[in-house]
């Protein structure tokens, strides 16, 4: 799966991409039909702890999903916007299954 990763306002090390890209690759496995994905990390500015923010667009045939999570560090909103896209992914193939 191509996934193309943007980090807003600031440089993304190599180490959370690599991350970003295994647990993107993992969504293969749930629905083969995934064309890209495209991977938005932000800051937000705030007072709390709980500012990063991981939005995910995945493009299949005939529809986008898209998730937007927000937690305290760049991982652990990737695995909660993977945990999401894994649902909605099966829920996608299930329909194409009835159709």
């Amino acid at each position: 799966m191509v996934v193309r990763i943007q980090s807003v306002h600031f440089t993304a090390d190599q180490k959370l991409i690599d991350f970003i890209q295994k647990k993107m690759d993992k969504l293969d496995t749930f629905y083969d039909r995934v064309v890209d994905a495209d991977v938005y990390l932000k800051l937000e500015n705030t007072n709390t702890r709980e500012n990063k923010i991981v939005e995910i667009k995945v493009n299949v045939p005939g529809n986008d999903l898209v998730v937007k999570k927000i937690a305290s560090s760049f991982e652990e909103a990737t695995d909660l916007c993977t945990e999401v896209l894994s649902r909605q992914l099966r829920k996608e193939k299930e329909k194409v299954k009835m159709a």
